[in-house]
């Protein structure tokens, strides 16, 4: 069965996150659009991903750019046109790739006609529809999570006189999801875009549903009953389309969130703290962080995937980090106040790592080996900076950079949303497509030969996970292995995929005895590498150096 056609080809699959405003601008209104990103598409099929995630696209005051939503059931104006998207989406589906899109379930706007209706009086029939209360002192346990803004989660309403909860800015009232209406309607809305040809739908806020009194009101039973409904009703009307979580909390809660057989919830769920332990890894020269975050991460059921990343829209959060790490990565990654936010850094990757290809090339490696699917930042895959004077979240969202011409090819307007970066370092002067496409040894070549690879193996999306780690703590170590199966067919798969954390030449040995006779291939360069035999293997890598060998 083709990669496209299996139900569960979200294992394949590597995920790439457009932002369509910072794109491509089909129209030249300083905005990027459907009608441009659907010019684009021939080169996310040359780059060799399966599945574009968009960015949030319904109507909005763009308050929270865009998660505070005012319409479900229409386009951003900037954007285009219903049609216009539903262009993209047939040409993704052409190309054979494949499509899902952001909802957001939590809240809504305050500019969103429910919650106009709701706020107007206390006897709307839509009052019941957000969470209200006469005093700011219910659900006092739940924390702030836009603590750099924020000093409550409730905010008073002159209109109607009475507090509203949100857990985001104030400008995004929650949902009452105790309300079957609210419920149904969700349901209504996932039905209305999966008719339109989507492929799924990344779930954004999930743990926030419900309130409870004595809870931090994350996680709650309640939530997990209601994602167990909108899993059953999109298997049934829509069978092989996803829903992916996205729920940044520790790996034993997130585990939650993929249900069980028969009591299913999400098909997919980010796994937010294997990331900043990456970029721990690379400063503390030690695979500590990134051991100790694996063994603490539980299995998850047959049908079930992590997605993992190494940077998105947001801060590189560092919630599900201790004190003593969050204290560490700021100094090591923000030393200056502007790069950080709330509880993150809002950098690009190619800033995090100095611009380092090496580095850069390094995390690629690891992120496309680890268990779980991928996913690549639109322009994290040529090395984009970013501007952290812009405020926000708004400097790691600046326009794709595409050529050497007038704002890196994005558009001919003369005002945009954002400034394109045109610094010394990372401007679309020196950093931009054209530019790699033309040198075969440039970042975004690495990435399209590594996508390449990968794609001839199901053992990365499928395959069981298990360490194999050398005395030399620098190195990185572990195996992925897949057996046959009467889906797949085809002949074992056993990859040993090595990694040097460190900028000097490490050196180190493992005992591969099972394997003796058998002379290991790097996949990505094809070159053989010794034979083994009986006495423990011996082997060396250069800076930064990554392998992925395969064992026939």
């Amino acid at each position: 069965m083709s990669r496209y056609t299996s139900p569960t080809w979200y294992k394949d699959a590597v995920f790439y996150q457009i932002y369509v405003r910072a794109f491509k601008d089909g129209n030249d209104d300083g905005h990027g659009d459907f009608k441009g990103l659907l010019s684009k598409l021939d080169y996310l099929q040359q780059l060799g991903v399966d599945c574009v995630w968009i960015m949030p696209m319904f109507p909005s005051p763009l308050v929270d750019d865009g998660y505070d939503v005012a319409d479900y059931r229409n386009i951003i104006e900037d954007y285009g046109t219903l049609e216009d998207f539903k262009a993209v989406v047939d040409g993704l589906h052409q190309r054979g790739m494949k499509v899902i899109v952001d909802i957001v379930v939590n809240h809504t706007s305050d500019q969103h006609p429910w919650f106009i209706e709701s706020r107007s009086s206390r006897q709307s029939p839509l009052r019941d529809w957000y969470v209200w209360s006469e005093t700011d002192q219910k659900y006092r346990d739940a924390r702030i999570i836009f603590l750099d803004t924020l000093d409550s989660n409730w905010t008073f309403d002159p209109i109607s006189g009475e507090y509203y909860w949100h857990r985001f800015y104030s400008q995004q009232p929650d949902l009452n999801y105790d309300n079957p209406e609210v419920q149904q309607e969700m349901l209504n809305i996932i039905d209305f875009w999966m008719e339109l040809g989507i492929d799924g739908f990344r779930v954004d806020a999930v743990p926030y549903l419900f309130e409870r009194e004595g809870t931090n009101c994350e996680n709650l039973p309640e939530t997990h009953a209601y994602v167990r409904r909108m899993r059953a009703h999109v298997e049934a009307k829509w069978p092989g389309r996803i829903l992916l979580a996205e729920a940044n909390q520790w790996p034993e809660d997130v585990r939650a969130y993929f249900g069980d057989p028969g009591a299913e919830e999400f098909h997919m769920a980010f796994h937010f703290p294997i990331m900043p332990r990456l970029y721990l890894a690379l400063k503390q020269q030690t695979r500590k962080s990134i051991v100790d975050i694996m063994n603490r991460t539980p299995s998850i059921p047959p049908c079930a995937q992590w997605c993992v990343f190494l940077r998105n829209h947001d801060e590189l959060t560092l919630e599900m980090v201790t004190e003593e790490e969050r204290q560490y990565m700021w100094e090591q990654y923000a030393p200056e106040p502007r790069m950080r936010l709330n509880l993150g850094i809002r950098r690009r990757l190619a800033p995090l790592l100095d611009n380092d290809t090496r580095r850069i090339r390094l995390l690629n490696a690891l992120l496309f080996t680890l268990p779980g699917s991928p996913i690549i930042y639109y322009g994290d895959e040529i090395g984009m900076g970013d501007n952290i004077w812009l405020d926000d979240r708004n400097g790691v969202r600046t326009p794709m950079q595409w050529d050497f011409n007038k704002h890196g090819g994005f558009s001919e307007a003369d005002d945009l949303y954002a400034p394109a970066i045109s610094d010394e370092v990372y401007g679309y002067q020196r950093v931009n497509v054209v530019q790699q496409q033309a040198n075969p040894e440039s970042l975004w070549y690495t990435v399209r030969h590594m996508l390449s690879v990968r794609r001839n193996y199901r053992a990365f999306g499928r395959g069981t996970f298990e360490f194999a780690l050398p005395e030399n703590e620098a190195i990185l170590g572990y195996w992925r292995a897949l057996d046959p199966d009467d889906e797949s067919g085809g002949e074992p798969e056993r990859f040993l995929v090595l990694a040097n954390l460190t900028g000097v030449e490490q050196t180190s040995e493992l005992d591969l005895g099972a394997y003796a006779g058998i002379a290991p291939v790097d996949v990505l360069t094809g070159h053989p590498w010794s034979e083994i035999g009986a006495q423990p293997y011996l082997f060396t890598l250069p800076p930064y150096g990554y392998y992925w060998l395969r064992l026939r």
